[in-house]
């Protein structure tokens, strides 16, 4: 497969089972973090690594993060997020290393991290092996953050779920024809086509 071939046959993997990477594959797969787009060479990128028995403790906080925002937060939910965090083979938890006052705005140290976050994900299908990317509302807890790592300012872009994927030949998803998110300026403002079906 080609790297072009690659890129366009990834999709998201929520289905993992182990091996995950090994330290030296996994080595190789950050690396990858470190060429993206970094204005200013701030480095936001910050990677928590959480396998073996550390999982069930994550999914306990996790839990606890979901209920300290959402006290009714339904069982069903609990129980999915407990079991997912406790069982995917390794879980890479996206740190956002901030720093508010520099001249390089938020948003740009935001999507240094989530440009660094996708190019983990292209290593990762390149190399055989799988992964998500998992957010919500557990990501904007700072109580969450903090026990993890990330004392404010700092902060949580979410987590990547990461391991062999599970079912071979599964089809991929259906993608939209980027043309319908693409025009030409010429002059005034563009028209999308994707914009015309809402």
């Amino acid at each position: 497969m080609t790297p072009m071939e690659m890129l366009l046959n990834r999709a998201s993997q929520d289905s993992l089972t182990a091996p995950a990477p090994s330290a030296s594959e996994l080595s190789d797969i950050l690396a990858t973090a470190m060429r993206a787009p970094d204005h200013g060479k701030l480095r936001p990128w910050r990677y928590v690594i959480i396998e073996g028995e550390a999982r069930p403790l994550a999914a306990e906080r996790i839990v606890a993060s979901m209920l300290r925002l959402d006290a009714h937060a339904p069982q069903a939910k609990i129980d999915k997020r407990r079991d997912r965090f406790s069982n995917m083979p390794m879980i890479i938890a996206l740190g956002m290393h901030l720093r508010p006052d520099n001249k390089i705005p938020l948003w740009e140290q935001e999507m240094t991290v989530a440009a660094g976050a996708m190019n983990i994900l292209n290593a990762l299908s390149a190399t055989g092996f799988g992964g998500v990317w998992v957010s919500g509302d557990i990501t904007e807890d700072p109580v969450l953050a903090a026990e993890i790592g990330f004392e404010a300012p700092h902060k949580l872009a979410g987590f990547l779920f990461v391991g062999t994927p599970a079912g071979q030949n599964t089809p991929l998803p259906r993608r939209p024809d980027p043309e319908q998110f693409t025009a030409r300026w010429l002059g005034s403002p563009v028209i999308f086509t994707a914009d015309s079906k809402e």
